[in-house]
């Protein structure tokens, strides 16, 4: 594909992201509001698992004018992850990191020392999971695996 093409493709799939947390707004009897769709477009453009308090210092950052309170982005995120427009990984006392649910499947790999997150595919594991679900008479409707344990930079 071309960088045109791509473009294109990430406008119209991010229009219908839009509209969809427009609806989830709408039916939430919630108002449209900037600083809502901000946290939702920087959520849409980042590659990293974001905690609301870095999402916060992203958007202070690029838009300072914007007045964008924590507490906006904690009821926020709450809302699009109880929608399943974004998922989130829990680190117990240190909270939440968040991305985009829109993304394909995929596993993480976390660094208990310093917290970075590596995603990764294994098609041998998904096999695995279908496997041992369907000899246990399982159905199973979706799953995370998160694997704990030393960064190669923290080791």
């Amino acid at each position: 594909m071309n960088t045109s093409t791509d473009f294109t493709e990430r406008t119209v799939e991010y229009e219908k992201l839009l509209n969809d947390f427009k609806n989830l707004l709408k039916k939430n009897h919630l108002k449209f509001t900037i600083q809502r769709e901000v946290i939702l477009e920087t959520l849409y453009n980042s590659d990293e698992h974001l905690s609301p308090e870095s999402l916060y210092n992203l958007i202070q950052e690029k838009y300072p004018q914007l007045n964008t309170g924590i507490a906006t982005i904690y009821r926020t995120l709450t809302l699009l992850e109880e929608s399943e427009i974004v998922t989130s990984l829990s680190f117990g006392t240190q909270g939440k990191k968040y991305e985009l649910g829109a993304k394909d499947h995929h596993d993480h790999m976390i660094c208990t020392k310093c917290g970075h997150i590596t995603e990764f595919v294994d098609e041998e594991i998904e096999k695995r999971q279908q496997t041992i679900a369907k000899e246990l008479d399982f159905k199973m409707t979706d799953h995370s695996m998160q694997i704990y344990g030393i960064c190669k930079n923290c080791q």
